[in-house]
């Protein structure tokens, strides 16, 4: 054998010698938790809640495809010192080919956890709302609306029971996943309070109305008459301040229907006998503002209510197609014509 030949044969042995004694001295799984990578070829996310533990984290990341060997990745925290009490809860971003050492440090450390968007339109009620948030952030839907309904909160905030839902404005809003319900509601005050500029207050005087509650109950109203067709928000808030401002009740289908909650989804043909629901909220049969808001509605019809049409009429009335636009009047005369045109033209679809 030439000298070379044993020379690298020795260098071999040598080598295979020192990974041994590192082995033996480091261990296996600390080596081989920078070598083993995630499996996953795109940056995946990964909802992790605070109730979850180590092994249903493992399960989840395999369920997610971005480990395929749970055993190791429970080898691997129990080296790097992760267990069930210090996971941070998140929406935690796995990038592709990740180290499953890296993936334990920043489940420990957050280093992953990325901001969430939480988004909520077309809620009635503060139950749709926390309905709608509670699939966006790790907040329990129950918990979310008691403490939003307490006294304790609405009185911290400036509102009451029935008027609490004009702090929310509709949007999507990027926060992170493991906000709780108070920083969640406190975010939702200060988007309020950036919301109301001392320019929009000006217009709410102007427009004769007391508070920014009153003006998201006229657009929740508003909303309600019309949600379609952006053009008539001006216009039928101006309607309805006309009649608030002549003393004339509102008389508006929207609140009546909100006092049978959702018994009158679907339903074309309201009746006389749907008007009589005693509640609060009829303005057939009470007089001025409801007491709060009947749903959240979009800011932009806040907008139009205050930037209401300059207009005088009291009346409204679908027109007798498929366009979803009404007609508007002062003369109760004309107001009747149109109704019957409208009820003539409903009764042959």
């Amino acid at each position: 054998m030439s000298g070379k030949k044993v020379s690298k044969k020795l260098i071999i042995i040598g080598l295979l010698l020192v990974i041994g004694v590192i082995t033996l001295v480091v261990g296996w799984t600390p080596i081989m938790s920078r070598l083993t990578k995630t499996i996953n070829d795109k940056t995946v996310n990964v909802p992790v809640n605070n109730k979850l533990t180590l092994a249903q984290v493992g399960a989840l990341l395999q369920e997610k495809k971005v480990i395929d060997d749970v055993d190791f990745f429970l080898s691997v925290a129990e080296s790097k010192g992760l267990t069930d009490k210090n996971i941070e809860p998140g929406m935690h971003a796995f990038p592709a080919g990740t180290s499953y050492k890296d993936v334990c440090n920043a489940l420990k450390s957050g280093a992953f956890e990325i901001e969430v968007v939480v988004t909520f339109n077309n809620c009635k009620t503060i139950a749709d709302l926390c309905e709608k948030v509670s699939k966006c952030l790790m907040i329990d839907q129950a918990e979310l609306e008691t403490y939003i309904l307490s006294d304790e909160t609405c009185n911290k905030y400036g509102f009451n029971v029935q008027t609490i839902p004009a702090l929310f404005i509709p949007n999507s809003y990027k926060m992170y996943y493991d906000t709780d319900k108070e920083a969640f509601v406190q975010r939702m005050a200060d988007e309020f309070k950036n919301f109301w500029t001392v320019e929009r207050m000006a217009k709410l005087k102007k427009v004769g109305l007391n508070s920014p509650s009153e003006a998201v109950t006229l657009a929740s109203i508003v909303y309600g008459e019309q949600s379609k067709n952006e053009q008539e928000w001006p216009i039928i808030a101006g309607l309805y301040l006309n009649r608030l401002n002549t003393g004339m009740r509102l008389q508006s289908d929207p609140t009546f229907k909100f006092c049978w909650g959702d018994e009158l989804d679907g339903v074309q043909r309201l009746t006389y006998e749907h008007r009589e629901k005693d509640c609060p909220y009829n303005t057939y049969l009470h007089d001025g503002l409801p007491p709060g808001p009947i749903s959240m509605p979009p800011a932009g019809v806040v907008e139009a209510v205050l930037n209401r049409d300059n207009n005088d009429y009291l009346y409204m009335c679908a027109q007798a197609n498929y366009d979803g636009l009404h007609n508007f009047t002062k003369d109760y005369s004309v107001h009747a014509k149109n109704a019957t045109e409208f009820q003539n033209w409903l009764a042959q679809q």
